[in-house]
């Protein structure tokens, strides 16, 4: 299997306003968390109040270090001398266009298209593997960056429910403390501000880490899951049935993104996804082999 890909943008990435966004929401949620909330209920200088700073600290370092990853790897590029070889016994699919049935081209980059790659009309260039244009990340979530896209929104998941129940035992305990009234009036606009923050963004980012989930587990993109709507639905139309080609079987999508090496699954490494050209299908499965479907 060829190396794996790490190329990163041979452009400076450019800071849009939804990159600001984050950033900023990033460090005020961190700022709040633990500066206010485990302050003003454990107190930042008590061991409960060390461990749970440590601990969330080391989340939002998580997350900060993800994020760069995901907005800073380039998520593949199709090499200018790609050309499928539709004689190779290893390669037994070669995605075809839905009209005519030639190989796909693209006529906006002047070559052929690999297995999967989809031109993104923001970037202007085809993607290997492409899943979607993400404007939170202003680049494209492909076949180099989609591992850290995962598991930074995974991090961002656990940090926002973990500062929201701190947040809400920060309250309670307000409640119960006698304090002088301007002083707990001080932070309530810290609180309302914190929870119309991650209520919503908690919510969003679970759906979207499901999302993702589900993907992973049939080996799919989000562009390969509409498109595999369609097929189905023609598929039953003919009286056929419809298998997506890449659906290895849970354990093995899970391995084909995330790794071989359980332990690594959490961490942003990305030494398993070779070139990106070529991907295993139910084709290359032993006979009698089991997948999902």
């Amino acid at each position: 299997m060829a190396a794996a890909v790490k190329a990163k943008s041979s452009t400076a990435t450019t800071l849009s306003l939804a990159v600001s966004v984050v950033v900023l929401a990033i460090a005020y949620i961190y700022v709040s968390t633990v500066f206010v909330f485990i302050d003003r209920w454990l107190g930042l200088f008590s061991s409960p109040g060390i461990m749970n700073a440590a601990v969330f600290s080391a989340l939002a370092a998580a997350c900060a270090l993800t994020y760069r990853a995901a907005i800073s790897t380039d998520p593949g590029r199709v090499p200018a001398t790609y050309m499928p070889d539709v004689e190779d016994a290893e390669s037994p699919i070669h995605e075809i266009k839905r009209k005519g049935g030639d190989l796909r081209y693209c006529q906006k980059c002047s070559h052929y298209k690999p297995p999967r790659a989809h031109h993104c009309r923001v970037c202007k260039r085809c993607v290997l593997r492409m899943d979607h244009h993400c404007i939170w990340i202003n680049n494209c979530v492909g076949h180099a960056n989609y591992k850290v896209f995962f598991i930074f929104v995974l991090y961002a998941v656990i940090a926002c429910i973990y500062s929201l129940v701190l947040l809400v035992g920060s309250l309670a305990s307000d409640g119960v403390q006698d304090e002088e009234k301007n002083r707990r009036s001080s932070f309530r606009t810290v609180y309302v501000v914190s929870g119309l923050l991650l209520v919503p963004l908690s919510i969003a980012l679970c759906v979207l880490l499901g999302w993702h989930i589900y993907l992973m587990l049939h080996n799919k993109t989000t562009i390969e899951y509409h498109e595999g709507v369609r097929a189905l639905w023609l598929a039953e139309k003919g009286g056929s049935i419809y298998k997506h080609p890449y659906d290895l079987g849970p354990y093995e999508n899970l391995t084909s993104v995330l790794g071989p090496n359980i332990l690594s699954w959490l961490w942003p490494t990305a030494n398993h996804i070779g070139s990106g050209l070529r991907y295993r299908t139910i084709y290359d499965l032993p006979k009698g082999a089991s997948t999902s479907k």
